[in-house]
């Protein structure tokens, strides 16, 4: 990453910050832009740390969020922002995530980071969702310079990805970089497809 996106994407995250005010309840998505986010959200809204006058049990700021990945929940709560469950009871005011293409109808392609379920849930859980995204980002047509993600079940995957084929020619079991599948926190693996030019994209 050069210094010019590093800028873009703190610039991207200072604005979607400016859209927390203290009581809310967030929903908080994944991937670097979003994780600064968390940081800026720290600074402003953030409680001392577990074992710094803080007890454990209690609320450790004045924002909860629920996080829809694990390395998302591990930063918020080093933040010192309460982290809390989707459990049925919690109403998000305000979702905020990355995305990795945006296009001029402002449909996106999602799931690179490999949260795609668990964001997609967040969001739906939210009264608004805000993308932070640095203008890199945009693009003409959808799928230009990124394949689009599908998390499925492990169970009878590859008649998934046959049955996948019918809409996108190509669809690849994402590996991990040891040539292992890549399993996502909901033990799901992903699918990762090509969209062709042509394709209808609704």
């Amino acid at each position: 990453m050069s210094h010019a996106d590093d800028a873009a994407r703190a610039a991207a995250a200072a604005a979607a910050v400016d859209l927390v005010s203290p009581g809310m309840t967030i929903g908080l998505g994944s991937g670097r832009a979003l994780w600064k986010v968390v940081e800026l959200l720290g600074t402003r809204f953030g409680a001392a740390p577990e074992g710094e006058g803080a007890s454990s049990s209690a609320p450790r700021g004045p924002l909860r969020a629920v996080a829809a990945s694990s390395r998302t929940d591990e930063l918020a709560r080093a933040a010192g922002i309460d982290v809390v469950e989707l459990d049925g009871s919690v109403e998000l005011d305000l979702a905020l995530d990355g995305a990795d293409e945006v296009d001029g109808s402002l449909r996106l392609i999602k799931g690179g980071g490999g949260a795609l379920l668990r964001e997609k849930i967040v969001v739906s859980a939210a009264r608004r969702f805000v993308v932070v995204a640095e203008n890199r980002k945009r693009v003409e047509r959808l799928g230009e310079g990124f394949r689009l993600p599908v998390e499925v079940v492990k169970f009878a995957w590859r008649d998934t990805r046959r049955r996948v084929g019918a809409l996108v020619p190509d669809a690849t079991l994402r590996l991990r970089e040891d040539g292992e599948s890549y399993v996502t926190d909901e033990g799901h693996f992903i699918l990762d497809c090509t969209l062709p030019g042509d394709a209808d994209l609704e």
